[in-house]
């Protein structure tokens, strides 16, 4: 159990709380260190999955918790920047893409439960959407749009893409929802899968 995927998704889940605690601190750099730490955090996602395929330790316990951590970190972050910018704009997206967190999980749940694994695993657009959410919730968690050196002021607008980009992952999600639903629907409108009463 203890290989260095599994222990690298552990470490993730670790970072949690420090991430939180962080980002909280009445600190200037607060905000960009809290951001940072989630950057390190996703880079160790595609650390341990890349070394588990490489090293041959895929295991069940890293494939459970390999999910797990994502979805609670993410989490996480959605509600911090919901808390920060305090604006419909943000938190009307980050609700939609809890939601189809949570939606989606039930619905591979229950697929698996029937066999169905396949049929509603991670596709595409599944992945683009998660590229853009973690490159946007780290430009947001940042809120960087101008860095000062000294007298110069670089511009990087890291904040502004990271509004861009919530918008395109919630998109990229309800149209990946619909994916899934749409490979889903044979079973679960077939009554052999319906719940007896």
């Amino acid at each position: 159990m203890l290989t260095i995927p599994n222990l690298l998704t552990m470490l993730r889940v670790a970072l949690i709380p420090i991430f939180v605690v962080v980002y909280f601190l009445d600190w200037k750099w607060a905000h960009q260190m809290g951001a940072f730490i989630f950057w390190f955090a996703a880079i160790t996602d595609w650390f341990d999955g890349y070394l588990a395929r490489k090293l041959k330790q895929m295991s069940p316990f890293g494939a459970f918790l390999d999910p797990v951590a994502d979805k609670l970190i993410v989490a996480a972050a959605l509600l911090m920047i919901t808390d920060t910018y305090a604006s419909p704009w943000i938190t009307i997206p980050a609700v939609l893409l809890m939601a189809r967190e949570i939606f989606i999980s039930a619905l591979r749940e229950w697929m698996a439960i029937h066999g169905q694994s396949d049929t509603v695993k991670v596709s595409f657009w599944g992945k683009a959407k998660t590229m853009a959410q973690m490159l946007a919730l780290i430009g947001l968690l940042s809120e960087l749009e101008h860095l000062p050196i000294g007298e110069v002021v670089i511009p990087l607008y890291w904040q502004t893409l990271g509004f861009i980009l919530l918008y395109i992952a919630t998109v990229l999600s309800v149209f990946s929802m619909v994916q899934y639903i749409v490979a889903a629907k044979q079973f679960l409108l077939n009554p052999i899968y319906q719940r007896k009463e």
